[in-house]
């Protein structure tokens, strides 16, 4: 008779907590760990986990595993992007975790990126029926840097208008609202066809007064690097 899975979740932060709301939504079950936890509690849990998803911080996967899991036979699986070693196996959800838990259809359309060398991915994963696929892992971190910049840095530039247009424009940011849900919708219907404005129409007068403009603005520099990394690529 096959195993019946039992998860062991270590960490505590939003990916954590994310994944713990998931698995109680499914009736996946699963217990969890934290640091500031005592070791001899982890201890207590280890032997019954068949599946340790280890949700922390990159520099301390390898660590963690040399210390406290070295004797466990259960499946290492962590969810880093970048991270290559051979002490577990990485499966990245492609996906942004807000501070606000999700409901089941969201978790359900998360895709893992599996390490290449991954076992399949209901070995990895019993009882979840995200879609997902592999990628090479010399190439992960190429991967990862891409996800930071289209993710994260995509958020600092939504984040710097919402402000200002509120702070200095006294306009509710709400007003943006289409705007960014439009531009999403651009990006995923006909992503080749989505960038528009003076980059596209080499509006050079237009394109100066916009570096003007943000004279002493830290975001001047993000507009010149976009800029000279668009002309490279053209």
């Amino acid at each position: 008779m096959r195993q019946v899975p039992h998860y062991l979740i270590i960490g505590s932060g939003r990916v954590a907590a994310h994944i713990q709301h998931y698995f109680s939504l499914l009736s996946v079950p699963y217990s969890s760990w934290h640091r500031t936890q005592s070791h001899s509690l982890l201890d207590e849990k280890i032997p019954s986990a068949t599946h340790i998803l280890l949700l922390i911080n990159d520099g301390a996967i390898e660590t963690f595993i040399d210390e406290h899991l070295q004797h466990s036979s259960a499946l290492k699986i962590h969810f880093s992007g970048s991270l290559v070693t051979d002490l577990a196996y990485g499966a990245h959800p492609l996906m942004t975790f807000a501070q606000q838990l999700y409901e089941l259809p969201t978790y359900q359309a998360i895709p893992f990126v599996l390490d290449d060398n991954a076992p399949a991915f209901d070995e990895l994963f019993p009882g979840l029926p995200n879609q997902h696929t592999r990628l090479r892992t010399s190439l992960k971190a190429k991967y990862h840097a891409l996800c930071v910049m289209s993710g994260n840095f995509t958020c600092l530039l939504w984040q710097k208008f919402f402000n200002t247009l509120e702070n200095e424009f006294n306009i509710p940011r709400t007003i943006a609202h289409p705007f960014l849900q439009q531009q999403m919708q651009n990006l995923m219907m006909q992503p080749q066809a989505a960038l528009t404005g003076p980059l596209v129409r080499n509006d050079k007068m237009t394109i100066e007064k916009n570096i003007a403009a943000l004279t002493s603005d830290p975001f001047q520099d993000v507009y010149k690097s976009f800029l000279a990394c668009y002309q490279r690529m053209t």
